[in-house]
């Protein structure tokens, strides 16, 4: 009888250590579950941006890596000539944030009311560079511009396109926009002077430094002779719209953070102070 009462009670305490080790076990995947999970923001909705032609790829990459933290937020973007972006606004197209490459068209908006001013501010810098064709030794400067030699310049357009009204500035500081006007291309952004210069279409084209280091098909001759144009700043703000809206609220301030001014510097552009 006592050796049966011993047992009882062994077999007692081995069962009562096994069920501990087993709730110990249980416990800790769930916490190491837990620790790995990566914070989500809250914020969920719908945007649209629009924004200058030369922010293609630094603008894509940045809504990429917004979206890794904020994946309930939908992003739609419009990229064309800040001229022609500030004439869809200005005729009711669906637009939350305008990033321009210049200023005038971000005055125009303001002074029409459809932005929110107080959401203002210059984001970025960017410079004007004269580029030929990779292969091409034709032009060494501005000034060459003006050479009979020289037959096609690609520049955007100036009616619309800041990189065209910035190069018509620089020529006519450097007294050469009459001559080199009459030979002008005029493209309806600055993408497409690029690519005129990538292919050869032309023998040189004004455009952003930024534009020039995205391709391998062109190089840079110079950049515009200092004070022949005024600072290239990108304005950036939220339409009247885009102030009501909390997606466009944060992402707007996403674009002003430390992270995103990495990202703009590594594709050539200057963070306004």
């Amino acid at each position: 009888m006592k050796k049966k009462r011993w047992t009882a009670a062994a077999l007692a305490a081995v069962m009562a250590v096994s069920m501990l080790a087993g709730c110990g076990s249980s416990t800790e995947p769930a916490a190491d579950t837990g620790s790995a999970a990566e914070p989500k923001s809250t914020v969920s909705g719908e945007m649209t941006v629009y924004a200058a032609k030369s922010m293609t790829d630094c603008l894509d990459e940045l809504i990429a890596d917004y979206n890794e933290t904020n994946p309930e937020v939908e992003i739609s973007t419009n990229y064309a000539s800040s001229g022609d972006l500030q004439s869809q606004i200005e005729n009711g197209a669906p637009c939350d944030i305008f990033l321009s490459a210049a200023q005038k068209q971000m005055d125009a908006l303001c002074e029409e009311g459809l932005m929110a001013e107080d959401t203002r501010s210059n984001l970025l810098t960017n410079e004007a560079v004269l580029v030929v064709p990779a292969d091409s030794d034709a032009v060494t400067s501005f000034d060459d511009l003006a050479d009979d030699a020289v037959e096609k310049v690609a520049i955007g357009d100036p009616a619309s396109v800041p990189a065209g009204q910035y190069a018509q500035e620089i020529l006519t500081t450097l007294g050469t926009w009459d001559i080199v006007s009459k030979k002008a291309v005029l493209g309806s952004d600055v993408r497409q002077v690029l690519a005129w210069c990538e292919t050869g279409e032309v023998d040189a084209g004004i455009v952003y430094a930024t534009d020039a280091a995205v391709t391998d098909a062109v190089k840079v001759v110079c950049a515009a002779p200092a004070d022949s144009c005024d600072p290239v700043v990108y304005p950036i703000a939220l339409t009247k719209d885009g102030a009501e809206n909390e997606a466009a609220e944060d992402f707007l301030a996403f674009l002003q953070t430390e992270d995103a001014a990495e990202v703009f510097e590594a594709y050539g552009f200057g963070v306004a102070e």
